[in-house]
């Protein structure tokens, strides 16, 4: 069945290949993710601190209590931040398009950043939790409207065939790592050195930013591209009838993929975001943090997953395209991706080792950064290229829904990620670090073994590879110059 797709304006161009409306959309995810990141960054030591611990009445909770409260807090924020966009991207493939549910959502996400920043010396006396609690669900229901949406915009840029489109979601998602070491940079700092709620009104203000690039510019390097619901544009128009079909054979396989992918995304996230809650309380409290003679927030640890993505994609982006048709497909990087996480959690169980049952002895901050070097590796051979699979694979007519699922899927993850977490409290983090470990090897391996079978079930998606020539090989080089990031995947069905 034809599909029938806008193109970008053509008096937009092109900046380094690519159309200038993927760099609009980088500008925007990265200001939207400055704001979630530097959030996210410091939001468990906002409700460990001690200001907020009498704001709330939690005086009464031990350290521990208190920290498995944080966590529970964060695990219910995350999980339903990833869960909310199902009904966003529903309503953007049925009823507004991407770009209204873009900024209906961006603007409730800002609203929500200022009402945790809303002052509690400002607050009747008692209503401070409820302003907390607004905050969180305007950034949850915001959220759910913006993320599924900004990133099926990015693959509605090119036609199908177009083999740009994975290197358009490596640039992108460098959009997103920007975005999160300034946060952690910009709104980690403040929170820590000088005030929390002053930092939660700081990453309002980047999403503010966000939604004026958006709204100022979509029309010029967007055009008609996602402006109305791709659920009728997946069919002629005098064939708009038949939106309801059933799926063909091949398309319920290509669903079963991101089905049985999502399974092993759980396991990986459930470990990779270890890092906002207990890695993060085990940075600012277990861990010693001078550096030079100067102690760096906790925060910042975080930032090393980021910088490491930028610094070794061009690396991985080289290693896949020299392999040529050796590459591996799509199944077989996410079960590297899960091995590497479990390496990562290996180092943190060596944190473990060096503080032992001691309540004083801080562990070495090179584990946690080892951890996290090795846990952007395995984020690397997975998250990019999952993004990339689902808008692949997934139907037209429910491509937002399906990445809304996939968003779920990470949204579980993030649940289960607070649950792992608050065993440190209990059973030690050498248990909880190497149990963490253990899992994430034993499921990397179990995909490894099924990886055929999926890649039987995309039909042709990991079979039609691009030819690396002097010309193609020019193009890297070129595109490596400019952006920092050359392509870093040459394995999908549209190439």
């Amino acid at each position: 069945m034809q599909e029938i797709k806008p193109k970008p304006p053509a008096g937009a161009g092109q900046l380094f290949g690519h159309p200038k409306g993927l760099y609009l959309l980088f500008g925007t995810e990265m200001w939207e993710r400055l704001s979630y990141y530097g959030m996210r960054g410091i939001f468990v030591f906002y409700l460990t601190s001690t200001a907020t611990v009498a704001v709330f009445g939690w005086e009464q909770l031990t350290e521990t209590e208190l920290q498995s409260k944080a966590l529970s807090y964060l695990g219910w924020y995350a999980m339903l931040v990833y869960l909310t966009p199902i009904i966003g991207g529903w309503m953007a493939d049925n009823r507004w398009g991407q770009r209204r549910c873009i900024m209906f959502g961006g603007t409730l996400m800002m609203l929500g950043q200022f009402s945790l920043g809303f002052p509690h010396a400002w607050l009747p006396a008692g209503s401070e939790i409820y302003m907390l609690w607004l905050g969180l669900a305007l950034l949850i229901i915001g959220n759910g409207f913006f993320k599924p949406n900004i990133s099926t915009l990015v693959g509605d840029l090119y036609e199908e065939g177009d083999h740009r489109r994975d290197t358009a979601f490596t640039i992108f998602y460098m959009g997103i790592n920007l975005g999160s070491i300034l946060g952690y940079l910009v709104v980690g700092w403040i929170g820590e050195k000088v005030d929390y709620q002053l930092a939660f009104f700081v990453a309002g203000l980047g999403m503010l930013a966000g939604l004026i690039l958006q709204l100022t510019q979509a029309k010029r390097y967007l055009g008609a591209i996602g402006i109305e619901p791709s659920a009728l544009l997946g069919q002629k128009k005098e064939e708009r009838v038949d939106r309801h079909r059933p799926l063909t054979q091949e398309e319920r396989d290509r669903i079963k993929v991101i089905l049985v992918l999502g399974v092993f995304i759980i396991i990986f996230w459930a470990g990779f975001e270890q890092a906002a809650g207990s890695m993060n309380l085990f940075a600012k409290y277990r861990t010693n943090l001078n550096v030079f003679g100067w102690e760096i927030p906790a925060s910042w640890l975080q930032m090393v997953n980021p910088v490491f993505i930028i610094i070794l994609a061009p690396l991985m982006a080289s290693i896949w395209v020299s392999m040529g048709d050796r590459e591996p497909g799509s199944p077989a990087k996410f079960s590297l991706g899960l091995v590497f996480l479990g390496i990562g959690f290996l180092s943190m169980c060596g944190a473990g080792l060096q503080i032992g049952d001691s309540e004083t002895v801080k562990a070495s901050i090179w584990w946690l950064v080892f951890a996290y070097i090795f846990h952007t590796i395995g984020e690397l051979c997975l998250s990019p290229i999952g993004l990339s699979v689902v808008t692949k694979l997934a139907p037209l007519r429910y491509l937002s829904l399906m990445m809304g699922l996939w968003f779920a899927f990470i949204g579980i993850a993030n649940k289960g990620a607070a649950e792992i977490g608050k065993l440190v409290g209990v059973s030690g983090p050498l248990a909880t670090f190497g149990g963490v470990a253990l899992v994430a090897m034993v499921a990397g391996v179990i995909l490894y073994l099924i990886r055929e079978k999926l890649v039987d079930w995309m039909h042709g998606a990991e079979e039609i590879r691009v030819a690396v020539g002097e010309t193609t090989k020019e193009e890297l080089r070129i595109t490596a110059d400019h952006d920092g990031v050359p392509p870093t995947h040459f394995s999908g069905n549209d190439h």
